[in-house]
Parts: structure tokens; C-alpha cells; sequence
């Protein structure tokens, strides 16, 4: 029953199925069967029993007061569909085999929403993830009147649900339908300051407007560079995120007749880190995430003229195994500030991602060697430390860069910025007299 249904009436392989038992003993049959034990999910009265094989996941309802009953209980009509092996039947009472065959995503009634308000991320993602399918208007109406319940819902449940609709092909679709309804701002608050201020300044080209755009090319155009799901639900989340700081870091220029967002990336990144820890990213995207916020504006700086084989491999250097994202990114970006249309900017800026790309992958094929290491420099007299640390990070840098290609450059380099260091410390710069 449920999604799996669904899943084979759109001629789909399902990996979870819903099983509903009359008879409790026949669990323990399951269990045989897949040779796994099964473990409880959810809280008394409704518990579900779940089995976790290597390709298919299975939730077992033991049934109390028949299949109609639970099926009343499902959150979509697609999804409150049973078929019964023993009497080779179908049992449908809320008609949603038909809403399938019209592709029309129905809930049974509201309290299906008051009971588990998650259920409106749930219907953004069926409508990010079914290609041609849409919400009835009731069930917009219900997500609009209602989004505010969302608070109520755990922060990890709705980053579940957020991760699906990022990975989906129609993100694009899920992410207007959460903007459309404002449920978007009540998960991200911090977002409905851009969209005032795209009101109050009167922007043609919206802040808010030209991010959610962005995500109808994530796939299309950005999706060549990104490697898997993981790596696409990173960029999504660095888009949603890259200019929330633009509603604190607005300044006009009366002489020159220029907005200015000095330095948003900065701040951008401070309130995505706040939202993160809010939703319970994992540390490992919040890094990968807050990289690409903070760099996001890169490519555009050293794409405003050709960019040099230096500023490409610099880059390279700092994002590492991030290029194929950024350069995603800021497509996204791009493309949601052009309206997808093209000029000779996005022509520019595209030319320049297609020679990071290849330079990404020829750094993959032929990495650079490591010409000084921290043995090194403690042997010849380094204090640990940040200090030690600054002098590799340059190194390194100037090699990258192609200032620097020898082991003994790098050692002579090294004597110096060790030297001119301990002079610094003999002779510090005086500073202004102080009156007493």
C-alpha cells in the first residue's frame, strides 16, 4: 500500500513499501524472510515496524480497526491506496488511483495537515519530484492558511524533507510552491528580509525573485559539473543562502547612481551558519556549504576580463574538490540574475568556468608537489604555531600561483620570512605617543 502503489502505477520500481498486517504473528515471518530483525518507529497509538535490507526498505502497520481506517489516515490520497494479495484487490476509498492518472496531488481533509504539518514540505517535494503532477487548490490554500504549524515540527524532520526537494529535478518547481505559500519563510526566516527590501527599493532584478529563479538551472545548466545528489543539494543550499546578507549590507552611492552590497558575502555566510545549526546540518555540510557562500562572487570578479591562468589556479587552490560546485553556483546565480537570458557577460563568465573546469581536472591528473612541509620548517627554527602555518600557506600559494616551482626556492623563501619575522620581533614599530 501507499507509495509503493503509486510508484508502480507511474511504471516505477519501488524501494520502500507500506505493509499492513491483521495478524501481528505474520511480522515475525517477514522477518525470516529478509533475515533482519525489525525495529520501532514513531510513538503509541501508531507505530510502524521497520525492516532495512540492502536494496528495499519495508514499514509494517499491525492493524487494529481495519485497512480503511489507516488508509484515512495516509497524507495524500495517491498515497491512501491498499492492494490486498489474499483477495487480489484494490482498495481505494478516497479515489486516489485516479488522482494519480490526473496527477493531481489531494490530501483527504485538512486535519490530515493539523496532525502532522510536515505533510506541506511532503506535498512541495511530491511536486518537485512527479514530473506533471500538481496541488489541488485546496491543499495550497491548507499550506497557506496553515504554514505557520510548521514551527511545531522538528528541525531535523524538515531538513529531511528540504534535502529531497533540493535533490529533485523539478527543485525549481518545489522551492516557488514553498515561496508561493510562504512556508519557505516561516523554515528560513531570514529570508523574508530580502524579499522586503526587494519591495521597499523597488528592484527590477529582486534579490529574493532572481535566488529562486536560480534554481530552475540547477540541473539544466549547473548539473554537468556536479558529481551526485550530495554535490547538487550543496549548490541548493548555497543558493537559497548566497545573498541573505544583501538585506544588511545595502548602501546607494547618490553620486554615481549605484547600489552596493559591500562585502555580503561575509555576512551571507554568518546568517547561513545560524540557519545550519538552527536545521542540524551535519558539520560537514556547513563547511562545504559556507565555502561556496563565502567564494560565491569569484568566478564573477576574475571573469569581469579574461581570467589569467594565476587567478584560475589560485582559485582551484582554495576551493579544491569544490570547483565543479562553485562553478555550478554560479551559473545558478547568473542565470537567475539574466533571466536565463544570454549576453556578452554570460558568455564571459561561461568561457571562464569551462577553463577553471579543465584546470580542476588537470590539477586532479597532476597534482602539485608539496615542496616544504612542517618538519622542514621546524628544523630550521620555526616556532609552532600560526606562524609556521603562514609561511606554508605561502609557499604554497606562490607555487600555485607559479611564482615558485623549485624545493629550494621554497626553502630560501622560507630562511627569509623566518628572518625578516625575528627582526619584527627585535625591532617592533613604535607606535603614537600616549599621554599619560
Amino acid at each position: 500500500m501507499g507509495g509503493a502503489i503509486r510508484e508502480i502505477a507511474l511504471g516505477r520500481e519501488p524501494r520502500d513499501w507500506d505493509l499492513a498486517l491483521s495478524d501481528a504473528a505474520d511480522l515475525a515471518h517477514l522477518e525470516d524472510v529478509f533475515g533482519r530483525r525489525s525495529f520501532l518507529l514513531g510513538k503509541k497509538p501508531i507505530q510502524t515496524h521497520r525492516i532495512v535490507s540492502e536494496k528495499t526498505v519495508l514499514d509494517i502497520t499491525i492493524l487494529e480497526e481495519g485497512i480503511e481506517k489507516d488508509l484515512r489516515r495516509r497524507d495524500f490520497t495517491m498515497n491512501a491506496i491498499a492492494f490486498d494479495i489474499r483477495r487480489d484487490l484494490l482498495i481505494d476509498p478516497l479515489g486516489g488511483f485516479r488522482d494519480i492518472e490526473e496527477g493531481l496531488i489531494r490530501y483527504p481533509d485538512r486535519d490530515t495537515i493539523a496532525s502532522d504539518p510536515l505533510r506541506m514540505l511532503k506535498a512541495a517535494r511530491h511536486y518537485a519530484a512527479l514530473t506533471g503532477f500538481i496541488l489541488h487548490p485546496e491543499l495550497i490554500e491548507a499550506m497557506t492558511s496553515s504554514r505557520h504549524l510548521i514551527r511545531k515540527t522538528a528541525p531535523e524532520r524538515i531538513k529531511y524533507e528540504l534535502d529531497l526537494i533540493m535533490v529533485s529535478d523539478g527543485v525549481h518547481r518545489g522551492m516557488e510552491m514553498l515561496a508561493r505559500t510562504g512556508l519557505i519563510f516561516e523554515v528560513v526566516p531570514e529570508l523574508e528580509a530580502l524579499r522586503i527590501m526587494d519591495v521597499e527599493k523597488n528592484f527590477s532584478l529582486e534579490t529574493f525573485g532572481h535566488t529562486l529563479l536560480g534554481f530552475s538551472f540547477l540541473h539544466t545548466r549547473g548539473g554537468r559539473y556536479l558529481a551526485d545528489r550530495g554535490a547538487a543539494k550543496d549548490v541548493g543550499y548555497a543558493l537559497l543562502f548566497h545573498d541573505l546578507g544583501k538585506a544588511h549590507t545595502y548602501s546607494y552611492d547618490k553620486v554615481k547612481g549605484l547600489v552596493h552590497f559591500f562585502n555580503h558575502e561575509r555576512r551571507s555566510q554568518e546568517i547561513a551558519s545560524a540557519i545550519m545549526e538552527r536545521l542540524r546540518f551535519s558539520t560537514h555540510e556547513m563547511k562545504r556549504i559556507s565555502i561556496l557562500i563565502e567564494h560565491h562572487m569569484r568566478i564573477f570578479l576574475i571573469s569581469s576580463a579574461e581570467a589569467t591562468e594565476k587567478a584560475m589556479r589560485r582559485l582551484i587552490y582554495r576551493l579544491e574538490d569544490l570547483t565543479p560546485e562553485l562553478i555550478a553556483l554560479t551559473l545558478c546565480d547568473m542565470y537567475g540574475s539574466s533571466g536565463g537570458e544570454e549576453n556578452p557577460s554570460t558568455h564571459q563568465v561561461i568561457q571562464n568556468c569551462d577553463s577553471i573546469m579543465a584546470a580542476w581536472r588537470e590539477s586532479k591528473r597532476k597534482p602539485l608537489p608539496r615542496l616544504l612541509s612542517g618538519k622542514d620548517l621546524l628544523a630550521m627554527g620555526f616556532p609552532e604555531g600560526p606562524f609556521l602555518g603562514s609561511c606554508l600557506d605561502t609557499v604554497r600559494d606562490r607555487q600555485v600561483s607559479g611564482e615558485m616551482k623549485t624545493r629550494q626556492e621554497a626553502l630560501q623563501f622560507a630562511k627569509e620570512f623566518l628572518k625578516n619575522n625575528e627582526n619584527a620581533e627585535r625591532h617592533p614599530a613604535e607606535g603614537p605617543a600616549v599621554d599619560p
